[in-house]
């Protein structure tokens, strides 16, 4: 059988676009063949005088991989307009896999409706989706590489009680402040600049870091970007499956999409409130045996449910294109 051939246009990096390498790792593991294009990098002065604007690049590009499937995850840059000139110009199938919540939800309405296939994160997301398109939207979940996101007890700088990373924002702040006197390490942009200054331990520049910062705790704090902005969301974050991958124990503000991906009480604890919070994280430190099953528990979950390749799997499925590689073992009974 004839391997996929895939294009997978996203933004690389190791830090904050990590997980585009790891999604291009799960599709060659299903048996693709990838070909990457980064959002991120601009041709040189010569490619402008060439002509290469974004429109040929992305034309050169499906051409030279001979692509079943261009995957998109994200690509704000890529409007309605030029989705259909690659459509008719090509013929491939075009997925967009929108990883991002409500928050960017004015940039997806403009260029989702154009693709042939889209996947959003969250019930929220899809739910704006459809209402504006008139039909059902799938909610593909984040999920996270084993591999990379893997148990690892830290020592050092990295050992902490309580750790959070990600960066400052005054919700997290106030949060985060009821959590001085359990032992708090934070990491990530920001916390330089507010009250918890003297907890930051570094600025996490890469994914490496994120784990053995991760590693190191008795408890993970995951807390998400729209916290205490009225309600409770839905989507999830990307922290909630890699801390889950990680096996590590960890509290998270409520979502309403969880409970569709982890047991609350046996895989993950929430909270709803600053208090709530506090009381959720010393109940794990006074408890290490029930905490480690608990990220134990999630982690188990992780590998039944929500890898990357479980996600790549999906899409390629929903096109209608065939992995080579062997069916992922169905999740065992709860």
């Amino acid at each position: 059988m004839t391997a996929p051939s895939v294009l997978l246009i996203a933004s690389f990096d190791d830090a904050e676009h990590a997980h585009s390498f790891q999604r291009v790792r799960a599709l060659e593991r299903l048996g693709c063949d990838v070909t990457t294009f980064d959002l991120r990098r601009r041709p040189g002065l010569l490619g402008f005088l060439g002509g290469s604007d974004l429109r040929s690049r992305l034309l050169k590009s499906i051409e030279v991989a001979e692509a079943d499937l261009v995957l998109v995850t994200g690509g704000y840059d890529i409007d309605e307009a030029l989705v259909e000139v690659l459509r008719s110009a090509t013929g491939v199938k075009l997925a967009n896999w929108f990883t991002d919540d409500m928050r960017r939800i004015d940039e997806i309405l403009p260029v989702a409706r154009a693709y042939d296939t889209v996947f959003v994160v969250g019930s929220d997301v899809a739910g704006a989706c459809e209402r504006s398109f008139g039909k059902t939207i799938e909610v593909l979940p984040l999920a996270a590489d084993p591999s990379v996101y893997r148990p690892l007890k830290s020592r050092d700088q990295y050992r902490a009680n309580v750790v959070f990373a990600g960066g400052a924002t005054p919700e997290r702040e106030r949060h985060l402040s009821e959590l001085l006197e359990f032992g708090l390490a934070l990491w990530g942009p920001g916390w330089r600049r507010t009250s918890l200054r003297d907890y930051c331990r570094g600025e996490i520049r890469s994914t490496a870091e994120f784990v053995r910062a991760y590693g190191g705790a008795s408890v993970a704090v995951n807390l998400h970007h729209g916290l205490g902005k009225g309600g409770i969301g839905a989507s999830c974050n990307q922290r909630l499956f890699e801390l889950s991958a990680m096996g590590v124990p960890q509290v998270v503000d409520e979502r309403l999409d969880l409970p569709t991906y982890f047991d609350v009480g046996r895989e993950v604890v929430t909270f709803t409130s600053a208090k709530d919070l506090k009381g959720r994280v010393q109940e794990l430190l006074q408890a290490p045996a029930a905490a480690e099953e608990l990220g134990a528990a999630a982690r188990r979950k992780v590998l039944a449910r929500h890898t990357q390749m479980h996600r790549m799997r999906r899409i390629l499925e929903a096109v209608g294109l065939v992995p080579n590689a062997p069916a992922l073992p169905e999740p065992a009974g709860d």
